[in-house]
């Protein structure tokens, strides 16, 4: 019964002049298939990907493409969803569709208006996109209408600026979505999907807001490959190359995450997987070093038509150690939940043994860990005495990982006591960031900080870096990285001692007489040793000026001059073309960051960012909370789309991370079976197994016959009252 559906499809699509590629389904290049067994031995064909990303870059400044291959191994066709990440400083301008012979401009549209066109195309048995953001590092892509031998590619465009972080540059491309716990509010329903996400799911009152408006509740976690999946999951999944032009000597080019083949001259390098291929269940970290001399201050710019951007590049001032170092209340907030099982304990547990032993007499510190509940080592701040730094470290040794990620009470704990007379508040937090409340994190953090300091660990391989950074940006401290499954002692030791005040704070830019507006971000942050920022904005008209870069090293006045020529006529240089779209990428991060810091938002200044930042995503082309791209194929390729089921893509595991951390409603794929987190009924091709009860093996051909028997029947239905004719379809 099967080959007789598959041989109604191609008899389709031959009469629209689309010939399917029949040994796709079985190719093993193209993703390979993807098999889940129910307990009652049902068996599942779930849609398979292919990733590959070239990255450019020139300096700080990347250009990145990603070619999403999406397949149907079934012999039926599929709506499939993939929940994939982004870097959280992402610009995405572009997407480009292509099937078969046909290629498809993404047309970048408001949301509504892209979900409007997607559903039609949908509805029509016409191939579709639609990109979707959920969180700066969070997007869904959904394809309509996926046909079996007809492999989908989605193409997708962004640019970003690479961070300098300890005298390194280091790019993070993300290749997974790792888990994320949604909290429960007193007396609230928990978040979950719009209705628009995932299938069969109604939407409730978010109890987490962007001011008065409600975050989109996050898409439905997919199935997860688990650890002992080696014969399902297709383990060459992603493929990665990396070109830097510098200009100048390139050095110390190296991963901790992925072993590197790296070639090229030694101003121009090309990095690959040493193993050609991988698969996505960690992210992808590179670091390289420029060797040219230190600017401390330099500026880019671009001009193109009647707009004019730049970029100005800032790294902190080189000073002596003042030795009039002030005392220091350290309060430490480890995460003991669930995800944070086994290898990031353990990193967690290294970092805190090496913190502890950096602290000084005249230094006090606390112990706050939490899951579901908080829990602290002493009542308040003890000073760093060996008796009370023994004590903590026999506490620290005896924490184990279980529960939800409550972070909210255990920030609340940090800044429950009174600030001692004479010391730096200094909050580090260990964590994954495997939560959904960012902004009600952030919103927390922003009315508790005042004078104190927040420094974020992220502990994992593919940690929620958008919130970790955004911590450390509303800390005025930062965020850095620990891998867990790398050797963590020599990091966890560096980062413990990284632990001070910043070099430069209190940042403001004298423009002089330079017509500058719009100037991104908002707030500059405090610099950091080995770090660097880098300020963006608009101008106009032209000139040479002197500008200054004022702010205070050590609690003293500082001041840096640097000569800025802008120029009047209209060019285009390749290397300078993302800075448009960085800048506009950081601005909608200042907006966004205006709804989600802040609680007291009124209706009329959200309405007004709202409107800013979708503004900025249709003039630049970009990818929003409110903006979208999506794609329709002209060609109808699917006869009977009201009967095609949804299915998603399904994630491997986190390395490293343990079962618990997942959703209780996720699917578990391992082995030959299906293992059910907390003994949940997994969901398959958008249905409940439980509740829509599957039939047995043995009455699937019954299911088969029914389905093929609709089919005729429709069809001929169809073309008595000439719904069938192909040009009344399109």
């Amino acid at each position: 019964m099967t080959k007789l559906i598959t041989c109604l499809i191609t008899f389709y699509l031959a009469s629209q002049g689309i010939i399917p590629d029949a040994n796709a389904v079985i190719r093993p290049e193209l993703g390979g298939t993807i098999k889940v067994h129910t307990k009652k031995g049902a068996e599942f064909d779930l849609p398979a990907l292919k990733t590959d990303l070239n990255v450019d870059i020139e300096g700080d400044l990347a250009g990145v493409t990603v070619v999403q291959t999406f397949i149907n191994p079934t012999q039926e066709p599929l709506h499939a969803t993939y929940l994939f990440p982004m870097n959280k400083d992402a610009a995405v301008h572009g997407m480009q569709m292509e099937i078969s012979d046909e290629i498809v401009e993404a047309k970048i549209k408001k949301i509504e208006k892209a979900k409007k066109i997607f559903k039609k195309a949908k509805k029509e048995g016409k191939t579709a996109s639609l990109l979707t953001q959920h969180r700066p590092n969070m997007f869904t892509q959904k394809i309509a209408n996926l046909i079996p031998g007809m492999p989908i590619k989605v193409t997708l465009k962004y640019a970003q600026t690479i961070n300098k972080v300890d005298n390194e540059y280091q790019l993070v491309v993300p290749l997974v979505v790792g888990p994320r716990y949604q909290p429960l509010g007193s007396g609230k329903a928990p978040l979950v999907v719009d209705q628009n996400i995932a299938v069969g799911v109604k939407k409730v009152r978010s109890d987490s807001t962007y001011g008065q408006w409600e975050i989109e509740s996050l898409p439905k976690y997919p199935s997860v490959f688990g650890p002992n999946a080696q014969f399902q999951v297709d383990r060459e999944r992603v493929s990665v190359k990396v070109n830097i032009k510098a200009g100048i000597p390139i050095t110390n080019v190296y991963s901790h995450t992925h072993e590197l083949d790296v070639s090229g001259t030694e101003k121009d390098k090309v990095v690959t997987l040493s193993e050609g291929r991988t698969i996505d269940n960690r992210d992808f970290v590179l670091n390289y070093r420029l060797t040219g001399k230190s600017t401390q201050a330099s500026i880019l710019t671009h001009r193109k038509e009647k707009d004019g951007y730049f970029s100005l590049l800032i790294e902190p001032p080189t000073v002596p150690q003042n030795q009039d170092i002030t005392a220091r209340e350290m309060i430490f907030v480890l995460d003991t939940s669930g995800s944070m099982s086994g290898e990031p304990m353990n990193a967690s547990k290294v970092f805190m043994r090496s913190a502890l032993k950096t602290l000084r007499p005249d230094d006090y510190f606390r112990i706050i860990n939490f899951g579901s509940r908080s829990h602290e080592f002493t009542n308040s701040p003890i000073r760093a005495t060996q008796n009370n730094l023994y004590r903590g470290q026999k506490h620290i040794d005896s924490l184990n990982a279980n529960g939800g990620t409550e972070i909210i009470p255990a920030i609340k704990q940090a800044f429950s006591s009174p600030l001692i007379n004479r010391t730096l508040r200094i909050v580090v937090f260990l964590t994954d960031g495997y939560v959904s409340n960012e902004s009600a994190v952030m919103q927390l953090i922003n009315e508790k900080i005042k004078d104190a300091r927040i420094y974020a660990f992220g502990v994992g391989t593919s940690v929620n870096r958008y919130l970790l950074s955004e911590m450390g940006r509303i800390g005025h401290g930062f965020a850095r990285y620990i891998d867990p499954t790398e050797n963590s002692e020599e990091v966890a030791i560096k980062f413990a001692r990284t632990l001070s005040s910043p070099l430069l704070t209190d940042i403001s830019i004298d423009w002089n007489k330079l017509n500058v507006s719009e100037v991104t971000p908002e707030i500059i942050p405090d610099l950091f040793s080995g770090d660097s920022i880098r300020i963006q904005g608009k101008y106009e008209g032209s000139g040479l000026q002197t500008i200054r870069v004022n702010g205070k090293v050590q609690g003293r006045e500082a001041s840096l001059p640097l000569q800025v020529n802008l120029p009047q006529e209209n060019f285009y240089d390749a290397s300078t073309s993302v800075i448009p779209l960085v800048w506009a990428r950081s601005k909608i991060s200042d907006y966004m960051r205006q709804l989600n810091a802040k609680s007291n938002v009124s209706n009329k200044f959200s309405d007004e960012l709202k409107f800013k930042v979708t503004t900025l995503g249709l003039d630049h082309s970009l990818a929003t909370k409110w903006t979208s791209f999506v794609a329709v194929s002209r060609r109808v390729v699917n006869p009977e789309p009201e009967m095609t089921p949804e299915a998603q893509v399904p994630l491997p595991m986190v390395k490293g991370v343990n079962t618990k951390a997942y959703p209780s409603s996720t699917s578990i794929l391992g082995g030959r079976k299906v293992i059910k987190a907390n003994n949940n009924t997994p969901s398959i091709l958008g249905t409940n197994m439980a509740a829509n009860s599957l039939p047995e093996p043995e009455t699937v051909a019954g299911l088969f016959m029914l389905m093929v028997a609709g089919f005729a029947t429709m069809w001929l239905i169809r073309r008595k009252t000439g719904r069938a004719d192909p040009d009344r379809l399109q």
